[in-house]
C-alpha cells in the first residue's frame, strides 16, 4: 500500500503522523511511504531522515494526497483539505467529528473511509487516545500554573505554595487518563488536589495509587459547585468516547468562582465540558476571560510539545497502521475494537456515538461489507 504523510496545517500543529522509524517499519513490510517536504520538521525530523529509510519526499500536499492509498495524519482535515478527500482512500487520524459537522459532512459526501484514533478500543480502553491524554493531562497543570501568574491576569498563586503559605486548590473534573495525569502532576508540585468522578472503582484506584495525597470526591452538582467557589485552577477532563463532552460546569458555577482563577478545558476538542468555554482557541492566542476567570481552550494541546507527542503517538498507532497497510478495511473485520474506530464508510456514519452527537443516521458497518 502507498501511505501518505502530509504536513499538518492546523494552527501550531507541529506533530507528524509518522516518524522515520515508523516509515522504516512500513517500508520493511513492503509498503511505500510518501512524505510531504518538511512534514517532520516541527518535531525535529528532517527530510533526509525519511529518505535514508527509503521514503519518498514530495514537494506539495496535493502530491501526497493524490499518490496515497491511505492518508495518515495527526489532526482532522482543515477546510482547505476537504477537496483532497476520495472514495478510494483510507484516512486514519484524530477525526473529532462529533464536534465538527462540516468535516463529517465532507467525509460522507466524498464517501471516504475514515478511521478515528479516538474511538479505537482495546480491552475497554482507548489505546490511541491514551498517549495524547497523558500529554494533555500533564500539560494542563503547567499551563494552569502559568495562567495563575499575575503577568497573565491570574491571582498570583504558586501551585505548591511555600512553607507558611497554603498551596493552590486544584479541581480536576474526571478521573480518566487526562484527569489522573493532571492530578498526579499537580499533586507532585504540592497543590491540594480534588478529583471529581462518578466511578467508585476509579476513585478507589486513584486514592490507592496516590496514597491518599489526591482527594477524590463524588461528582454531583452540589459537591462540584462548593469546590469551584474556592478553586484556583480547574481542569476539565471529561470524555465520552466519540461523543460530544457533557457540560459539567455551568455558567453560573463559573460566575461564583474567584476572580483571577483559571480553567483549562482539555475536553474542548470534543466540544468542552465547561459551558463558558464557548470557542476553541489556538496556541497563538490561547487565553480568554469570562466573568473574571481565565479560560484556556486549545484543541491540540500536545502540538505544543511535538517531539514528545509524536514519539508517544507513533508508539501507539504504528501497529494499527501496519494492519491497515497489510489488509485494508479487512483489518477492521478481524478486530471488533479496531472496527469501533470506523466513523464513516461508503457515505454512511458508522460510529453510533458520533451519529448520535451529530443527530445523523447510524449504519452498522457490517451491513456494508
Amino acid at each position: 500500500m502507498r501511505i501518505g504523510v502530509p504536513k499538518e496545517i492546523k494552527n501550531n500543529e507541529n506533530r507528524v503522523s509518522l516518524t522515520p522509524a515508523s516509515a522504516y517499519a512500513l517500508m520493511k513490510a513492503g509498503h511505500e511511504v510518501y512524505v510531504e517536504t518538511n512534514a517532520g520538521k516541527g518535531s525535529n525530523f528532517e527530510d533526509h531522515e525519511y529518505t535514508e529509510v527509503g521514503a519518498t519526499i514530495l514537494p506539495r500536499a496535493e502530491d501526497v494526497f493524490a499518490k496515497a492509498d491511505m492518508i495518515v495524519k495527526v489532526k482532522e482535515y482543515q477546510e482547505s483539505e476537504y477537496s483532497y478527500l476520495r472514495e478510494d482512500q483510507l484516512v486514519f487520524t484524530y477525526l473529532h467529528i462529533a464536534n465538527d459537522r462540516p468535516f463529517a459532512e465532507a467525509l460522507l459526501e466524498h464517501k471516504t473511509t475514515a478511521i478515528a484514533y479516538e474511538t479505537v478500543e482495546k480491552d475497554h480502553t482507548l489505546p490511541l487516545l491514551t498517549p495524547m491524554s497523558e500529554v494533555a493531562g500533564r500539560m494542563a497543570v503547567q499551563i494552569g500554573a502559568t495562567m495563575l501568574q499575575s503577568s497573565h491576569g491570574g491571582r498570583g498563586v504558586l501551585l505548591g505554595g511555600v512553607p507558611g503559605v497554603m498551596p493552590a486548590e486544584v479541581v480536576v473534573i474526571g478521573g480518566g487518563m487526562v484527569g489522573f495525569n493532571a492530578a498526579k502532576i499537580a499533586s507532585g508540585l504540592g497543590a491540594q488536589v480534588h478529583v471529581f468522578d462518578i466511578n467508585a472503582d476509579r476513585m478507589a484506584y486513584i486514592d490507592d495509587i496516590s496514597g491518599g495525597r489526591i482527594h477524590t470526591v463524588y461528582n454531583n452538582e452540589y459537591n462540584l459547585r462548593q469546590a469551584l467557589k474556592t478553586a484556583d485552577l480547574v481542569i476539565g477532563a471529561v470524555l465520552v468516547p466519540g461523543a460530544k463532552a457533557p457540560k459539567i460546569v455551568t455558567k453560573d458555577m463559573v460566575q461564583e468562582m474567584k476572580r483571577g482563577s483559571a480553567i483549562v478545558d482539555v475536553a474542548i476538542d470534543q466540544g468542552g465540558c465547561i459551558e463558558t468555554s464557548d470557542h476553541i482557541t489556538t496556541h497563538d492566542d490561547p487565553y480568554f476571560e469570562r466573568y473574571g476567570v481565565l479560560h484556556y481552550s486549545v484543541a491540540n494541546m500536545p502540538g505544543a510539545v511535538p517531539r514528545t507527542s509524536t514519539l508517544a503517538l507513533n508508539n501507539a498507532t504504528l501497529p494499527y497502521i501496519l494492519k491497515l497497510a497489510d489488509k485494508g478495511v479487512d483489518a477492521l473485520k478481524e478486530d471488533c475494537g479496531f472496527l469501533k474506530g470506523l466513523n464513516t464508510y461508503k457515505g454512511k456514519m458508522t460510529c453510533r456515538a458520533v451519529a448520535e452527537a451529530l443527530q445523523m443516521e447510524y449504519c452498522d458497518p457490517s451491513a456494508l461489507w
